[in-house]
């Protein structure tokens, strides 16, 4: 019973916020009325069928993980800082208190830190919802893209990747969150820099239906890219294995052009100051 708790507080979580860890935690029945909704909770979905699947759950078995709080600097209440659907669910279920384990936060901004960490960790994240996670993480509290990807548990490509969505212009993000377009479609459109050219391809792709690969061959064309000559089909699936080869080993996005006698050209594509000096730093590395 214990691992299966474990695993259900997220990877890593258990580092960052330590139940039990210190004195000054405890486990009580706090009053649904007390707490106070995260004000950085990165997700902004619940999906109301969801909810009520869990609050019939918790009417038949009660909560069976606790829900993790921090006292307001204030001491009037307390924030959530992990359970947000279990306390939605349990106010669905007519409850009026839900066992917590209250942790004592050293201050505001470590309190929301630890929030959206642990909100990040959890897989039913939209990718525009932790994008907009780790955006706040960047720009409320710091962060570098490595110094987030290690407190998340991910790679900083994979980082840097993620934030590379919230440049996407605002069509396209709301089709990227109705799941009208998927999150291949809007990558592969972040290589067209300009938001009317996005909205313009956006129509486009949905008009003829693009799958992901021809919304990649379209961005190129708008880019001004020329259609590669054909060449055999064993070039071809050689030099699709190096690019990817080579992307998976940098994290961004590579052109691999051969030529005759070996002769050729790598292009390495990168879409801010940090990334670029990541990739020198591992390029010299």
């Amino acid at each position: 019973m214990a691992d299966s708790k474990k695993r259900g507080l997220g990877r890593g979580l258990e580092t960052l916020i330590p139940i039990l860890a210190s004195p000054d935690d405890s486990i009580a029945e706090v009053p649904l009325s007390s707490i106070k909704p995260n004000p950085r909770q990165p997700r902004t979905h619940f999906d109301a069928a969801e909810l009520e699947e869990l609050a019939a759950s918790i009417r038949e078995h009660g909560v069976l993980q606790p829900v993790v709080l921090a006292r307001t600097p204030d001491g009037e209440g307390y924030y959530l800082i992990a359970g947000h659907r279990r306390w939605q669910a349990a106010k669905l279920a007519g409850r009026t208190k839900i066992a917590a384990v209250v942790r004592t936060a050293p201050d505001d901004r470590g309190l929301l830190e630890l929030a959206l960490i642990e909100n990040v960790q959890r897989s039913n994240l939209s990718a525009l919802e932790t994008a907009a996670a780790y955006q706040t993480l960047a720009d409320d509290f710091g962060l570098s893209h490595e110094e987030i990807g290690k407190r998340v548990g991910k790679r900083r490509t994979t980082v840097s990747n993620t934030l590379r969505l919230m440049r996407l212009a605002a069509p396209l993000q709301a089709a990227l969150t109705r799941g009208t377009i998927s999150e291949g479609h809007a990558r592969a459109l972040l290589g067209l820099p300009e938001a009317d050219a996005q909205t313009a391809a956006l129509a486009n792709i949905l008009k003829r239906e693009l799958s992901v690969r021809q919304t990649e061959q379209l961005v190129r064309k708008l880019q001004g890219e020329k259609q590669p000559a054909k060449r055999r089909t064993k070039q071809s699936a050689s030099v699709t294995e190096l690019e990817n080869r080579v992307r998976d080993k940098l994290g961004t996005k590579v052109a691999l052009r051969r030529g005759r006698k070996g002769k050729g050209s790598l292009i390495i594509y990168f879409y801010s100051d940090e990334e670029l000096e990541a990739l020198i730093k591992h390029l010299r590395a």
